[in-house]
């Protein structure tokens, strides 16, 4: 699998993530060299069109897109436990990706894709507006230091390419277990009259039987780090 090339208007843009790519294990590597031609999708060149994933998934149906799935095992739970729903997964980390391909085919899986790339040049380029059955962000990095919050994912724009690939009806999910971020992402969503709070003004959501707790949160809850669920409904507005 060759490392994306990521285009000069992507370098010059401010990521919400730096890429520290830790040892990755014969597993995983073995997995990205045989099973990425399988599982793993490409964002095309500008000119070449948006993704039919209706065609890859042999299917038409609720589509899931999850930001940012790190080890995989939460999302692999998720596509076990809604067979009749299709997940797309983006991950910038390889041994992340080799991990969730190595699990998807021990656990037989059809109902799973996987990008290594950028979330946002995977939004802009190969999914179709107003496509998306929900959207879903766990744990992104915080940059809880103030001289790192233009880092954070969840800004206007990002709610903004958010509300132009949902369908109407359709959700952003997040969560956090770093209390400030979850006010930051409550405060900027909660502005945004496209979307509106499932819970109600400023609420947040008990933890979805849907959503599996990872390892991390649990280690995290141990430590009396609670967690943060937030879903806004896209309303048609955009």
């Amino acid at each position: 699998m060759e490392t994306p090339t990521v285009p000069l208007v992507y370098q010059r843009r401010i990521q919400s993530f730096v890429r520290r790519e830790g040892r990755m294990t014969k597993i995983q590597a073995h997995a990205l060299e045989t099973l990425w031609p399988i599982y793993g999708l490409s964002v095309k060149t500008e000119g070449q069109g948006l993704i039919d994933f209706d065609d890859i998934f042999k299917r038409t149906g609720e589509k899931i897109l999850e930001i940012g799935f790190g080890d995989g095992h939460s999302l692999v739970q998720m596509a076990k436990d809604a067979p009749n729903k299709d997940f797309i997964g983006i991950e910038v980390y390889r041994s992340g990706v080799g991990n969730l391909l190595a699990t998807i085919q021990k656990e037989g899986l059809s109902n799973i894709r996987v990008f290594c790339a950028d979330a946002l040049e995977v939004l802009e380029h190969a999914i179709p507006d107003h496509y998306l059955a929900a959207v879903q962000l766990f744990f992104a990095d915080p940059w809880p230091k103030s001289r790192h919050h233009k880092r954070r994912l969840v800004q206007t724009s990002f709610g903004k390419l958010i509300a132009r690939k949902l369908k109407v009806g359709g959700t952003l999910h997040m969560a956090t277990d770093w209390t400030p971020y979850a006010h930051h992402m409550m405060s900027v969503l909660g502005e945004m009259a496209e979307f509106e709070n499932i819970a109600g003004s400023g609420q947040f959501v008990p933890r979805p039987d849907f959503r599996p707790l990872t390892k991390y949160e649990k280690r995290g809850l141990r430590l009396g780090h609670p967690s943060w669920d937030l879903i806004f409904r896209y309303l048609g507005l955009y």
